[in-house]
């Protein structure tokens, strides 16, 4: 049973159409059509000598074992957002079992070094609004106080929907065992944005996943009527929290990295009144912690500047943080010589979202991500799409990372 991308590409449409509908693919966590995706995912493994099982987040494990308990883990997230792509997240499980099968094939079922294929529960967070639920219960890292107080729309709060699906909030960190032996963790993924469509290249090796600073930023003015105000006595907060709107850009040009205010709310919001309040959100995204930090840094010395001018007060309230995660160089290394010897040219890049492997590299796991070229640079809707051929390049790359990883946890 030889390496067969085809076959990949052929799954992934058989799951569009069985979990997707006109608007996109609806494989929201935790939901019946997610229960629907795991079950025809554990199909997938038929014929294969290979142990299955949920561990206590809900994240399903397939595992080949090996010679030594010493483990390569290859995976992804099959739950999408609601009227999502049909790759993102699936494209790295699926790519994942074909890898394995190869695998299981040339080692007649006993690879030197136990390999691994999993579906992380909840990466996207679309449902609750907390993203890289089971990787990061997996890691240690997920706040429990944070994420037992979430609901959906409809008011269910989390641990009621991981009941409903045979999963006992209180123990989700006890899935942190699955990592015991981790010696490598592998990650294929849509690029999700259009570096490599603008360079015209199928594949890149990612350097890490961005640090994230979120904030709330509120400027605080006197309300005023309109037509009486003259222009030189106002108090308004809407033309204090305006200038952070071009100022974030030329933040990014000293420092790098991205910056977006992502929403802006008004009060009292109406036509006839200077605004009293205005609150706007801040994301700034980095791959280097101090060019990070220093961003954070020039905007809040820039909204306090623009707070005096406007004779306003600013006040700031963190509402995430994570610090940037570098992957590990040896296994960028060799992700980079895998996608030259497949397409002969490879670049370089940070992923601006995160990711599940943010979460195995957090927890000290060896972690390195692929990218694969997304046409029109989008993701997150029906749109989403790669080339059939890059695909089928991407399953080949990352089979042949997956090799030199194999010999790299096998050496350590």
């Amino acid at each position: 049973m030889p390496l067969n991308p085809k076959r990949t590409v052929s799954e992934l449409k058989e799951l569009r159409a069985l979990t997707g509908d006109d608007n996109g693919a609806q494989r929201v966590a935790f939901t019946p059509m997610w229960v629907t995706t795991r079950a025809w995912l554990k199909e997938r493994f038929a014929g294969l000598p290979v142990e299955m099982h949920i561990d206590a987040a809900g994240n399903f494990w397939a595992t080949l074992r090996g010679e030594s308990d010493k483990a390569l883990l290859m995976g992804g997230h099959m739950d999408s957002v609601p009227n999502g792509g049909w790759l993102d997240g699936c494209l790295n499980v699926m790519a994942g079992v074909e890898v394995l099968r190869r695998i299981n094939e040339q080692y007649q079922g006993k690879p030197p070094v136990t390999v691994r294929v999993v579906d992380w529960a909840d990466e996207e967070g679309a449902r609750f609004g907390k993203s890289l639920f089971g990787s990061s219960a997996c890691s240690g890292a997920l706040d429990m106080k944070e994420a037992r107080g979430l609901k959906d729309k409809q008011g269910l709060t989390l641990p009621d929907a991981l009941k409903a699906v045979g999963v006992d909030f209180e123990k989700v960190k006890d899935s942190g065992v699955e990592l015991k032996n981790a010696a490598a963790y592998l990650e294929l993924h849509i690029e999700q944005g259009p570096v490599l469509l603008d360079l015209d290249l199928p594949l890149g090796a990612v350097l890490g996943t961005f640090g994230v600073e979120r904030h709330a930023i509120t400027f605080h003015g006197q309300a005023a009527h309109s037509g009486s105000t003259p222009m030189n006595r106002r108090k308004d907060a809407f033309l204090a929290a305006g200038k952070m709107g071009q100022e974030i850009y030329r933040i990014t040009d000293r420092n790098g990295g991205v910056c977006t205010i992502g929403s802006c709310t008004t009060k009292p919001g109406i036509v006839t009144s200077v605004v009293e309040e205005c609150r706007i959100t801040l994301d700034q995204r980095h791959l280097d912690a101090k060019a990070l930090a220093t961003m954070l840094c020039e905007a809040k010395e820039a909204s306090e500047r623009f707070a005096k001018e406007g004779n306003v007060k600013v006040a700031w309230a963190r509402l995430w943080q994570i610090e940037p995660r570098p992957f590990h160089p040896e296994l960028i290394e060799l992700c980079d010589a895998a996608i030259k010897e497949t397409v002969s040219k490879s670049h370089r890049l940070p992923s601006g979202p995160l990711h599940d492997a943010a979460e195995t590299c957090g927890a000290g796991v060896p972690t390195v991500m692929m990218f694969v070229q997304s046409l029109h640079g989008i993701s997150h809707n029906k749109i989403e799409d790669t080339k059939e051929e890059h695909l089928e390049l991407c399953v080949t790359a990352f089979d042949k990372l997956a090799t030199k990883a194999l010999a790299w946890v096998t050496r350590k």
